[in-house]
């Protein structure tokens, strides 16, 4: 297992979630809900703060593949995020990575509720819990195999990978 602060980033059209592990790659946890930005900057830039803040070493983005594993508009959407991401962040040495995250609101939905939360009071952390979700998941995949999970993200809106799950 790699040492060092991840941080877990779930793509949605006006809301991005954002979640960060602990310096051993135990445990995720919420840290914000940073508004999508129009011209596709502010977003990238809230991004690499938190990346600087916490001193992370790789971003893991989630990419939503429907339940038979094909992609979809959203699977394209977080894609070009995580490229364009990955660009901006290559200046400070922060990686990213694309992990399949099929279900993360979904379950994370279900953990709210759980919590005795609704959705109309769960739409401002609703994104930060499937980061969370998204980067347990990657975490939990890196522990058991021992490889880094999913694929990196190239620095270019046109790089593809391929997944390694």
């Amino acid at each position: 297992m790699r040492s060092g602060i991840r941080l877990g980033v779930d793509v949605g059209k006006a809301r991005i979630g954002v979640a960060r592990s602990d310096p051993h790659g135990m445990l995720a946890t919420p840290v914000e809900t940073v508004p999508r930005a129009a011209d596709g900057r502010a977003d990238m830039m809230r991004i690499a703060e938190i990346a600087a803040e916490h001193e992370a070493f790789e971003a893991v983005v989630g990419l939503p593949l429907n339940l038979r594993g094909e992609r979809t508009l959203s699977t394209e959407n977080a894609e070009q995020f995580a490229h364009r991401l990955a660009a901006h962040l290559a200046r400070t040495g922060v990686s990213v990575r694309l992990v399949d995250e099929r279900l993360s609101t979904v379950s994370a939905q279900g953990q709210l509720r759980a919590a005795g939360k609704r959705t109309k009071q769960s739409r401002t952390i609703i994104d930060q819990a499937a980061a969370v979700v998204i980067l347990q998941h990657a975490l939990d995949i890196e522990r058991s195999s021992g490889a880094a999970p999913g694929y990196a993200a190239d620095a270019t809106p046109t790089g593809t990978g391929e997944a390694t799950e």
